[in-house]
């Protein structure tokens, strides 16, 4: 682990679980300081922005800027806004997904077609499905005609299911598999594993894959992606993959932990040798 300079950081399951931090939180991000090894946070959750985070973070006694943050809601609002340029205004968006990301995309000029159980809207041009804790069966039986009707389809991230303090969850890739299964339609997938997110952190660390690292506790979407980045992968097993999973899988990190406390202590070893 001695070249690595920059960590790319998940955060459910790595450095907290629902409302509880994992052991060592404090810790961890002191010794990152201390041994100069930058970091960005790239999450899959689209339902907070990154001032949000910002203030989580500063309640858990830890110091960072909205440019150590990149959410996949906001990329999705990113992706969006480069793929139709000056044609935002004229493009009409469905979104099942929490009111951040609603923002989100609103902020980038589009239309926001709001939900009506009654009467579809005559013109829908791209339907966005995130985690969405009130999310029915109306809303998402809509955005399946959007879509079956030639809207694009587009996901902000595709994780089954997220680690809560009471256990696994249903998350925003559970959401889009009604959608999925119902149109017959893969949607477009911003988030882990795909390259958006990793191609964003990069950028803001300045980092290289030789120098750069992903550490996540999830093997399909940290880890794979990654490893398709090109950078170094290391997984924590406070989260969602376990070992036995590694073993029986394709996906493979280069570096295993039990959580952030052991790989702060790997971190210091390698600067010590």
């Amino acid at each position: 682990m001695k070249q690595i300079k920059n960590l790319i950081l998940d955060m459910d399951g790595v450095l907290w679980r629902g409302t509880e931090l994992i052991p060592g939180f404090a810790d961890f991000f002191a010794a990152l300081r201390r041994l100069d090894i930058n970091f960005v946070m790239a999450t899959n959750n689209a339902s907070r922005v990154a001032t949000e985070y910002v203030e989580k973070f500063g309640k858990f006694g830890v110091k960072i800027g909205i440019e150590h943050i990149v959410t996949s809601g906001e990329a999705t609002a990113d992706y969006l806004k480069e793929k139709y340029g000056d044609a935002v205004e004229e493009t009409a968006v469905y979104i099942v997904g929490s009111p951040t990301l609603i923002n989100a995309v609103k902020e980038r000029g589009f239309q926001i077609v709001p939900f009506n159980e009654y009467e579809a809207a005559d013109k829908v041009d791209v339907v966005i499905i995130g985690f969405h804790r009130d999310a029915t069966y109306k809303t998402l039986a809509l955005g399946s005609l959007y879509v079956h009707e030639g809207a694009i389809f587009i996901g902000t991230n595709p994780d089954p299911s997220f680690p809560s303090e009471i256990g696994h969850l249903p998350g925003a890739g559970a959401l889009q598999a009604l959608v999925e299964r119902a149109t017959g339609i893969t949607p477009i997938v911003i988030g882990k594993p795909g390259p958006t997110m990793f191609t964003i952190a990069m950028e803001r660390l300045g980092g290289t894959p030789e120098n750069t690292a992903m550490v996540g506790d999830r093997l399909g979407t940290d880890i794979a992606g990654g490893n398709a980045a090109g950078i170094s992968t290391i997984m924590v097993l406070s989260g969602i993959s376990s070992r036995a999973d590694v073993d029986a899988g394709n996906v493979k990190p280069d570096y295993i932990v039990d959580d952030i406390m052991a790989l702060t202590r790997k971190l210091e070893k390698a600067v010590t040798i």
